[in-house]
């Protein structure tokens, strides 16, 4: 059996995150990048863990091959929750990380940092055809800041502060970043799921 495993994503910054952490079982992973006309799933569902379902199965079903998929976002307490599963497209249908981040800044302006909580989450979904589809997730708690710090990530990690780690998201390492963020914290639940697999 080839080990391979497509990561429903447009985003090489997840992409690589997924390489990274299979890359020691001999687990290559292809995105949708490096698929010909790969199709969007419309993402309908009304969380994230919906969303992840809806995309794993929709690829793994089209390609006849194992799929993860993951739907990711940042929770912030004082926004009610939002952008939520709307993180992607906070600032418009574009998926302007810049604008996404202003948007956010704008919007949280006058909270004090001690109100400024929030986490990324994500939820991540193991498609196999005609196989139960498994559902894991994980998450970062931080706080928002009120300006850029780093320039490394993706997405929000400019203005998501890890106490803990005494950084933003941003200014981490690739490997440190491997070690405490929401989708590594999640990929490590199923990893065990996807390593079996393969054995």
């Amino acid at each position: 059996m080839t080990k391979q495993i497509i990561v429903a994503t447009k985003n090489a910054g997840k992409a690589k995150e997924f390489e990274a952490l299979f890359a020691p079982h001999g687990i290559k992973v292809l995105s949708l990048l490096d698929l010909a006309n790969s199709p969007d799933i419309e993402e309908t569902g009304t969380t994230f863990e919906e969303n992840a379902i809806l995309k794993a199965e929709g690829i793994a079903n089209l390609s006849q091959s194992v799929v993860i998929a993951d739907d990711s976002g940042l929770i912030i307490d004082e926004l009610d929750g939002m952008p939520g599963i709307f993180s992607a497209r906070y600032a418009g249908e574009d998926k302007d990380d810049d604008a996404n981040i202003d948007k956010v800044l704008f919007e949280m302006k006058d909270v004090p940092m001690e109100k400024r909580t929030g986490r990324f989450y994500c939820a991540l979904a193991f498609a196999i055809p005609r196989v139960k589809t498994e559902v894991v997730a994980g998450v970062c708690e931080g706080k928002i800041l009120n300006e850029r710090q780093g320039l490394d990530g993706f997405g929000y990690d400019p203005i998501f502060y890890v106490e803990k780690e005494g950084k933003s998201m941003a200014e981490m390492l690739p490997e440190e970043k491997n070690k405490i963020s929401h989708r590594s914290l999640a990929l490590k639940k199923l990893k065990p799921l996807v390593v079996q697999y393969f054995n």
